[in-house]
């Protein structure tokens, strides 16, 4: 596991040989997995017998907790047995239960064997799902558009309920900080004006140019300052009448440094980036797109679109793209993209929740040819589209997605098991094929 990368705290100074034993020793190694702020608790049993003390640590500590027993040896030549390791799995699992922590499983097996790697890194991104989903702080900029209702959210009860903090930004303020680096430009405007004269087609005006690239910074500039790390911000139509300006270009960029930002003040959209996100171990950057229309020569095919904050780091290979006006919104303001990313697998995320009822919503699908169009997209081909749009349709969810590279659905699986309140959603896989694929069982 330290060859993979994982830094290990072990418990040889809180139990004797450093095997969790008794109460006591379930006492100390709470305290150490505190102190050492620990992301998540790994259990493998070698006997039975201790199932009360690992759950008090799995409650004490209150991290995304993994159990799993390495196979039993065969009985020795004189018919006697040197340890009951999946008897004690049976016993801590149901102990687990009783104290309400939530656990993940690996099938009994050797630390060799596939089914041992699969699990052991699938839990790993899934508990770093639930340590940035536990510090979402997200930076609202403006009010959302008046005509989104979709956008709606519950800003209290994603406090009380998840911790999410949304802390507001008056697009007037922005707008002038945004100015003010325009006169005293910083290391950040530069180094991405650079960065966006030298790779792009660039078909607007300098200024315009400028001005975008000064909100960017300006946003970076906020996130390092204020831990922010996410967006939602209001894109049209009063940042037009103040700047002249889209925000596309400016949200690109930012997803391309890790710092999502949604669109039309999308929180929940801001969520289901971050989500996406550390499923990646912040690897992939995201693209945040509308559900558009369906192909009209695939039945199974749809279009992921948007003005243009897909990351430029994703365009297709040998595609420049390019900067330029709004081809619908009145005045055609400067500031969209135009691209299309590569295809391969993807993930398709949705958080969101109406009257209390929270689901995450994920589909994988695979990134295929299609249609050129305007703006910044790519087409998708799932198995069966129409259990995707009826399963969207019917949850709490919008137009909005959040997509990334890879397929994760396993992931959320499993991190949705340690945020309380939100029903994992699948479309494709099934539910029953996720846990099939963690088993590696071949059907």
């Amino acid at each position: 596991m330290q060859k993979l990368g994982y830094k290990l705290v072990d418990i040889e100074d809180c139990a004797t040989e450093g095997l969790l034993l008794s109460d006591s020793d379930a006492e100390k190694t709470i305290k150490k997995f505190k102190d050492k702020n620990v992301d998540a608790v790994f259990s493998p049993h070698c006997n039975f017998g201790t199932e009360s003390a690992t759950a008090k640590v799995a409650v004490g500590v209150g991290k995304p907790f993994l159990l799993w027993g390495p196979r039993d040896e065969a009985p020795l030549a004189d018919g006697s047995r040197l340890r009951d390791t999946q008897c004690g799995l049976f016993a801590t699992s149901k102990i687990l239960q009783r104290f309400n922590a939530p656990f993940t499983y690996i099938v009994n097996s050797g630390m060799d064997d596939e089914v041992f790697a699969r699990g052991f890194e699938n839990f790993a991104r899934a508990a770093n799902v639930v340590k940035v989903f536990r510090k979402i702080r997200i930076g609202q900029i403006g009010v959302r558009p008046g005509d989104f209702w979709t956008v709606i959210c519950n800003e209290g009860e994603l406090l009380e309920r998840f911790g999410v903090e949304i802390v507001p930004f008056n697009l007037g303020d922005i707008v002038s900080m945004a100015k003010e680096m325009r006169q005293k430009p910083d290391e950040e405007f530069n180094k991405t004006y650079d960065f966006v004269t030298k790779n792009m087609n660039v078909e607007i005006e300098k200024e315009s140019l400028k001005n975008i690239v000064a909100l960017k910074a300006v946003m970076k500039k906020i996130a390092s300052e204020q831990g922010i790390n996410a967006f939602a911000i209001q894109c049209w139509t009063s940042l037009q009448a103040m700047f002249g300006i889209l925000p596309c270009l400016a949200n690109s960029l930012m997803f391309d440094d890790k710092i999502p930002v949604a669109c039309e003040t999308d929180i929940n959209g801001a969520i289901s980036a971050l989500i996406a996100q550390a499923a990646t171990f912040n690897e992939n950057p995201v693209f945040f797109a509308d559900l558009t229309i369906r192909n009209p020569e695939d039945d199974n095919s749809e279009l992921l679109w948007h003005c243009g904050p897909f990351p430029a780091s994703l365009r297709k290979k040998g595609e420049k793209g390019s900067v330029g006006c709004h081809f619908v919104l009145d005045g055609f303001p400067p500031g969209t993209c135009n691209w299309e990313i590569k295809g391969g697998d993807v993930s398709i995320i949705r958080f969101d929740g109406v009257n209390g009822k929270y689901c995450l919503f994920v589909g994988e699908a695979k990134g295929i040819e299609g249609p050129k169009t305007k703006g910044t997209y790519l087409w998708i081909k799932a198995k069966d589209w129409s259990l995707w749009e009826e399963k969207l349709i019917m949850g709490p969810y919008i137009h909005h997605i959040a997509g990334v590279h890879g397929l994760l659905s396993p992931v959320l699986y499993e991190a949705s098991k340690y945020i309380n309140g939100v029903c994992f959603d699948p479309a494709e896989p099934s539910l029953d094929e996720i846990k099939d694929w963690l088993a590696c069982r071949k059907k």
